[in-house]
C-alpha cells in the first residue's frame, strides 16, 4: 500500500542504450495523507522512426499554474503484505514509485484480491467524472523490457478497456525515453474514438511498473495539460 505527500509475457529482451526509438501510427486501506506539492495486436500498427530522446528529472509541467497537486508515494507491495503491519512506517522512505494526483482527486481503493490478480496498486479518480482517472499497475519477475510493441500488446491482454481503446484508435504512439541515470522508460499515447489513454512502462526492483492516465474524449479535451503533468510527472525512486 502506498501513501500520498504535497503488466505474462511482457518483458524479455531490449536493452538501454544511448539511442533511443519513437513509433507512431494513423490505448478500506488507510486513508491517503496529503501534502501540498509544488491502455488487435499492434505489430501491423507500428511504423519505426528513430529519434534520440532524454527523460528530464524534471519534466516541463503542461498544467495550469493554478492547479494544485500532491505527490503520490507508492510502494508497490505485494498483495500477501497489503494491509499488513507497518502502517506507521515511513511510506516517503520505502517508496518505489511516485507520480502527482491533482488536488480534489479521490482515491479508489484497490483491494486485496485485485492486486493479487492485474497487480493494480494505486488509484485516483476525479469525482466530477470517475472515468478520468490515474493509476498503477506492476508485476514482479522482470528484469528488462521487450520491445515496445510486445509491451502494449501484453498490457493490453489483461485489460479489456485498453484492448477495446486501441481496436479503435485513430492513432498510437510509442517512444522511448531515458532519465539521467539511463533507465528505460516506454511512453505510449493512444489517441481512441471515445477516448484518451497516456502510458509509461519501465523496469526496476526486478519489476515493471506501468502507470496510465485515462479520460474521455470531452474530459481530455478540457483537461489535457493537467492529464499531461500527471504522466509526466510518474518515475521509480530509491534503488534500481
Amino acid at each position: 500500500m502506498a501513501t500520498i505527500f504535497s503488466a505474462p509475457a511482457i518483458l524479455s529482451s531490449a536493452t538501454a542504450t544511448a539511442t533511443t526509438t519513437t513509433t507512431t501510427t494513423t490505448k478500506t486501506p488507510p486513508k491517503p495523507i496529503l501534502f501540498p506539492a509544488t491502455k488487435p495486436p499492434l505489430t501491423t500498427l507500428l511504423t519505426a522512426t528513430l529519434a534520440t530522446t532524454t527523460l528530464l528529472t524534471t519534466s516541463p509541467s503542461f498544467a495550469d499554474p493554478a492547479q494544485k497537486f500532491n505527490i503520490y508515494y507508492g510502494t508497490a507491495a505485494s498483495a500477501a503484505n497489503y494491509g499488513g503491519y507497518g502502517g506507521n512506517s515511513d511510506k516517503r522512505a520505502s517508496a518505489e514509485y511516485v507520480y502527482d494526483v491533482p488536488d480534489g482527486w479521490k482515491e479508489r481503493l484497490v483491494s486485496k484480491v485485485e492486486k493479487g490478480t492485474n497487480g493494480t496498486d494505486s488509484e485516483f479518480y476525479n469525482p466530477k467524472k470517475r472515468t478520468e482517472k490515474e493509476y498503477l499497475t506492476f508485476l514482479a519477475g522482470f528484469r528488462q523490457l521487450a520491445p515496445k510493441d510486445v509491451v502494449l500488446n501484453n498490457l493490453a491482454l489483461s485489460d479489456v478497456d485498453l484492448q477495446d481503446l486501441i481496436a479503435s484508435a485513430d492513432k498510437v504512439e510509442s517512444l522511448e525515453k531515458k532519465d539521467e541515470n539511463g533507465q528505460l522508460y516506454y511512453v505510449y499515447e493512444v489517441d481512441g474514438l471515445s477516448a484518451h489513454s497516456l502510458i509509461t512502462v519501465t523496469c526496476a526492483r526486478n519489476k515493471l511498473y506501468a502507470h496510465f492516465v485515462n479520460a474521455p474524449t470531452p474530459e481530455w479535451n478540457r483537461d489535457q495539460d493537467t492529464l499531461r503533468h500527471l504522466h509526466e510527472s510518474f518515475k521509480t525512486v530509491g534503488s534500481s
